[in-house]
């Protein structure tokens, strides 16, 4: 088993909660997509998701070329910022990951949330390069079948199998980050 198996077992990300955020709950959902907890997933996707990294990183290196965050929607609720976003190759324009954020803003250094409020870039690479003290969590893999709004984000059909996952991200030891995760290896209406 390895140490992302072992850890997904210690902290949950409640992927329903993440959902509400945009999409109530539970029609809204479906709107999404359906969503089933998998132990393994099918390569490339296992290498691109079963790990305790950012994905900014890891999509940017899948890629070749690194990636531009595109928020579509968020709010702020006391100390809670959510939002839903795609990251798009700078290059060839390709989605290469949807992500629902939700983060508890206390936890983050002015300067830092500042960065990640003025939706500039992806929020991995705003905590890399504020050398934000971090570990990333990896809580459960998925497999997703695209729902018409997910679809429409990640430029595929209605109905296409998608693999993802939600994550924690603690930031100088305290859990500050609850993550959705859903990434796209292929982009046929292109």
């Amino acid at each position: 088993m390895s140490e992302a198996n072992d850890i997904r077992h210690r902290s949950q990300v409640n992927h329903r909660e993440l959902l509400d955020e945009f999409y109530g709950s539970p029609l809204g959902h479906r709107q999404l997509g359906e969503f089933e907890s998998m132990k393994e997933l099918p390569r490339p996707y296992d290498v691109l998701l079963n790990h305790n990294a950012h994905m900014t990183v890891t999509v940017e290196s899948h890629a070749k070329e690194a990636v531009d965050v595109q928020v579509h929607a968020c709010h702020r609720h006391d100390n809670w910022y959510s939002r839903e976003i795609t990251l798009i190759t700078q290059r060839s324009k390709k989605v290469v990951q949807y992500g629902i954020v939700r983060l508890d803003v206390s936890k983050l250094a002015p300067i830092v949330w500042q960065q990640i409020e003025s939706q500039a870039m992806p929020l991995g690479r705003v905590l890399i390069q504020h050398n934000v003290l971090r570990e990333v969590e990896l809580c459960e893999l998925w497999k997703v079948t695209a729902g018409p709004v997910l679809a429409e984000r990640m430029e595929q059909p209605t109905g296409a199998e998608l693999y993802g996952r939600t994550a924690l991200i603690y930031c100088n030891r305290e859990p500050a980050i609850e993550l959705l995760e859903i990434v796209n290896l292929c982009n046929p209406k292109n």
